[in-house]
C-alpha cells in the first residue's frame, strides 16, 4: 500500500469501578460521556479483552468522535482490578482547567523526572500527563505514549507497514500521525522487556472500507500478527461495522474500523450521561 487515509479514534482502557472512573474523567479531566452502550456476553474482536460475560463500553472524550481523540473504557462485570504492566506510556492533555480541579477535588498530583506537565493517575492506574496550557488544537488531547522494546523495529512496522507519517524521531522515540490536526501517537523505548499484563489496552484507527482488504493482505504478506482476521460486529440498534485487529512487534493491539460504519455508530448519544449512572446504580457489583 502507498498510503493509507487515516484518523485516530480512541484508546482502550479496561477499567474495575465504573464510578471511580466516571468522577476522575468527568469532574477532575472534565471529559462528556458520548455515548454508553450495554452487552450480554463477550465481543467476537475480544474488545472487552478475553472474557466471555456481560459488559459494558463508555466513550468519554472533549467532544464527538468524529473530530476528537476519545478514551473507550471497558467494564466486565464482576472483574474489579486488572494486572497493570508497563506498555501503556500516557496520554498527554492540554488544559488550563484540570490541575484547578484536581486541586478543588484534592485529587493527586505528581511530577515525574524527564517528563512535561503534571501526573495525574487514574483509578485503575492509567497515566495522564496534564500540559497547564490552553490547546493549540479543538481537542485537548495531544497523544497517546505507547512503550516499545526496539524503536527500529516499531518504526518499520508503524510507518512502512502501516504507513503513519512521522511527525518527529529521537534516539528513543517516535511520534507520528495519519494527520497534523490528529492526535498523535508517541512510541518510546525502554529497557525492559514490555509486559502488557492484564490491563493491555487497544488504539484505533478509521479507515475507508475499500482500504481494509490491502492492509489486511500487506500486514498478512509482510508476517505480521492478525489477531482477528476482517470481522463485522453489531451493536444492538446500532450500524455495524468491519474491523481488523492487528499486533504490533511488542503486542499492541491496534483495530482499524470502517470509517463508513463507524461514522453512523459513534454519534453522540444526548442519554449517554444519563445511562451510564442508571447502570452504575443498578450493577450487583458496584461498591456502594
Amino acid at each position: 500500500m502507498s498510503a493509507i487515509s487515516g484518523r485516530a479514534l480512541h484508546y482502550v482502557f479496561k477499567i474495575g469501578d465504573r464510578a471511580k472512573n466516571a468522577f476522575f474523567f468527568r469532574q477532575i479531566l472534565g471529559m462528556k460521556v458520548l455515548r454508553h452502550e450495554e452487552f450480554k456476553e463477550g465481543c467476537d474482536a475480544a474488545c472487552n479483552g478475553p472474557y466471555d460475560n456481560r459488559w459494558s463500553k463508555t466513550m468519554v472524550g472533549y467532544g464527538p468522535e468524529s473530530s476528537h481523540f476519545v478514551i473507550e473504557l471497558t467494564y466486565n462485570y464482576g472483574v474489579n482490578s486488572y494486572e497493570m504492566g508497563n506498555d501503556f506510556g500516557g496520554v498527554t492533555i492540554h488544559s488550563k482547567d484540570i490541575l484547578s480541579r484536581a486541586a478543588e477535588h484534592s485529587y493527586p498530583v505528581t511530577q515525574v523526572a524527564g517528563k512535561a506537565g503534571s501526573l495525574l493517575t487514574s483509578p485503575d492506574g492509567y497515566k495522564f500527563y496534564v500540559i497547564d496550557q490552553p490547546s493549540a488544537s479543538s481537542d485537548p488531547v495531544q497523544s497517546v505514549e505507547l512503550n516499545v522494546s526496539n524503536l527500529q523495529k516499531s518504526r518499520k512496522y508503524w510507518h512502512d507497514l502501516l504507513k503513519l507519517k512521522v511527525l518527529e524521531e529521537s534516539e528513543a522515540s517516535l511520534r507520528l500521525s495519519y494527520g497534523e490536526q490528529q492526535a498523535s501517537l508517541e512510541i518510546t523505548q525502554i529497557a525492559e522487556p514490555i509486559n502488557r499484563a492484564k490491563a493491555y489496552g487497544r488504539i484505533a484507527f478509521a479507515i475507508p472500507a475499500a482500504e481494509q482488504p490491502p492492509l489486511h493482505e500487506a500486514v498478512k504478506a509482510a508476517g505480521g500478527a492478525i489477531l482477528t482476521p476482517l470481522i463485522t460486529l453489531d451493536t444492538p440498534g446500532k450500524a455495524t461495522v468491519t474491523v481488523v485487529i492487528l499486533g504490533d512487534p511488542d503486542g499492541h493491539e491496534i483495530c482499524f474500523v470502517d470509517e463508513e460504519g463507524f461514522g453512523q455508530l459513534s454519534q453522540v448519544e444526548s442519554d449517554g450521561e444519563q445511562r451510564l449512572d442508571t447502570y452504575i446504580q443498578k450493577d450487583p457489583f458496584q461498591q456502594k
